[in-house]
């Protein structure tokens, strides 16, 4: 199983801004780690995070571990997939 997660600031940027720096080390360990395989911010002020093959708990898992969502910065939805065609190597 896949996961989209959106990203939804819920505080204002210069807020948000202030754990960045945490943020993006975190994100950096999770894609070094291959649980993270695409993330970026949206046009619309948020972000898109792409999760590899495990299950909703580990997704969830993810997501409990950005600072963002420690500090009530941001709020995740997910939406599960199955894979059914892939390009080889995920």
């Amino acid at each position: 199983m896949f996961h989209v997660l959106t990203l939804t600031y819920l505080q204002p940027d210069d807020i948000v801004d202030r754990t960045r720096p945490a943020h993006l080390d975190w994100l950096a360990a999770e894609v070094a780690a291959g649980r993270v395989l695409l993330a970026g911010r949206t046009e619309a002020r948020g972000a898109v995070l792409v999760v590899g093959d495990m299950s909703a708990a580990e997704a969830d898992a993810v997501i409990a571990g950005d600072p963002y969502t420690q500090a009530g910065l941001a709020r995740y939805d997910r939406v599960s997939f199955t894979a059914g065609f892939r390009a080889s190597g995920l």
